[in-house]
């Protein structure tokens, strides 16, 4: 699948550099928002920024689509997936099928090296394709996308497939399967400047990741800018991970705001938690401090699981004209604190506003 926008770009890359996934199999990997390898065209030799070489091993596609070959199953109306089964990886390795799109990591030295010569854990990550180049798919890529743009006159969504030859890779068979405008007016969102101040205006940034409104949060979890420590970092984490459980549990997505870096592996320079401490987070800030005046990640630790489960991402470094209503937020009904994280409760849902192309976001409050 090929995009012309990307409303979660990384690294050097803009988002009207657009976006391509890769997976191996069928692509109902990528239609059911499997696990799949996504980079930039204007730079496809890229690594997402994993945190760590096991967040990275941690986010590769272990299994894969494909047609089931045998006797047809009774047929079901309902059932999307009668004909297809999901195998594991090691299915693909042992007829071949990974060669040319998988990596290998030798723990010994601490490092991936294209390709499955050598035993360890694979990665399906396209690196013989995109960094050796043993094909030109991005340049393929990058001249169909101007093409279809050319012809239909705005932003487009690709899908396509690519079938290797197994004993050299080249032949190989690309198939344009269809072409389609980017459906991104559905979720346009316009913000003037006069939006981003006022009364109501929780926070804002110039730095924003994702795209849309959202409307159903209630609950806020912030770290308390006057307790904040940064040689406590570590017990901050702690403390709200049990608070991100029960929200978890009771279905009720929030806010989280934190200072420095989220995820971070130098606990100074934020709060080193795991994804899984704050997976019910749909909004996620990173604010700083004037003794934490630091480069913001702008979502790269937690690049995956941002565009996976599109979290809004808002960066307010020290000196933004934009701040944070801290008065507001106290007056706030407390549910729980602790020394470090207070939780609160709101009696109206928030309303958060992204632009994906200007990178602009807002939250306002009733």
């Amino acid at each position: 699948m090929l995009r012309s926008y990307n409303f979660y770009p990384t690294g050097h890359g803009t988002p009207e550099d657009g976006v391509v996934e890769l997976a191996l199999g069928l692509g109902r990997t990528i239609v059911d928002d499997g696990v799949s390898w996504a980079f930039s065209p204007a730079f496809p030799g890229a690594d997402p920024p994993f945190k760590s070489m096991s967040d990275r091993l941690k986010h590769t596609q272990t299994s894969f689509w494909a047609v089931t070959m045998g006797k047809p199953a009774a047929y079901d109306p309902i059932n999307e997936t009668e004909y297809l089964a999901a195998y594991d990886l090691g299915d693909a390795e042992y007829d071949g099928t990974i060669r040319f799109i998988a990596s290998t990591y030798l723990p010994a030295d601490d490092r991936i090296t294209s390709g499955i010569e050598e035993r360890g854990p694979r990665i399906i990550d396209f690196a013989s394709i995109l960094k050796d180049r043993i094909l030109p798919l991005n340049d393929l890529l990058k001249t169909l996308k101007s093409a279809c743009e050319d012809t239909l006159g705005a932003m487009v969504e690709i899908e396509f497939a690519l079938t290797l030859d197994r004993e050299s890779c080249d032949p190989a068979r690309f198939g344009f399967l269809q072409v389609r405008p980017m459906v991104v007016s559905q979720a346009e969102v316009d913000l003037s400047d006069a939006e981003l101040s006022g009364e109501r205006v929780l926070l804002a940034s110039e730095t924003v990741l994702g795209n849309g409104a959202l409307d159903t949060i209630r609950d806020v979890v912030f770290v308390h800018p006057e307790r904040f420590d940064t040689m406590k970092t570590h017990q901050i984490a702690s403390e709200i991970e049990p608070l991100n459980r029960r929200l978890v549990e009771a279905k009720k997505p929030y806010l989280l705001i934190g200072f420095g870096r989220w995820g971070t592996t130098d606990p100074p320079a934020g709060i080193p938690v795991d994804f899984g401490q704050i997976s019910g987070a749909k909004v996620i800030v990173e604010a700083a401090l004037p003794n934490l005046n630091i480069i913001m990640s702008q979502g790269s630790h937690f690049f995956h699981n941002v565009t996976s489960f599109r979290i809004f991402y808002f960066s307010i470094p020290h000196g933004s004209e934009y701040r944070i209503d801290w008065e507001w937020l106290m007056r706030q009904r407390t549910v729980s604190e602790t020394h470090f994280v207070k939780h609160v409760e709101l009696d109206a849902p928030l309303l958060a506003k992204v632009d994906g192309r200007s990178g602009r976001g807002v939250i306002m409050h009733e």
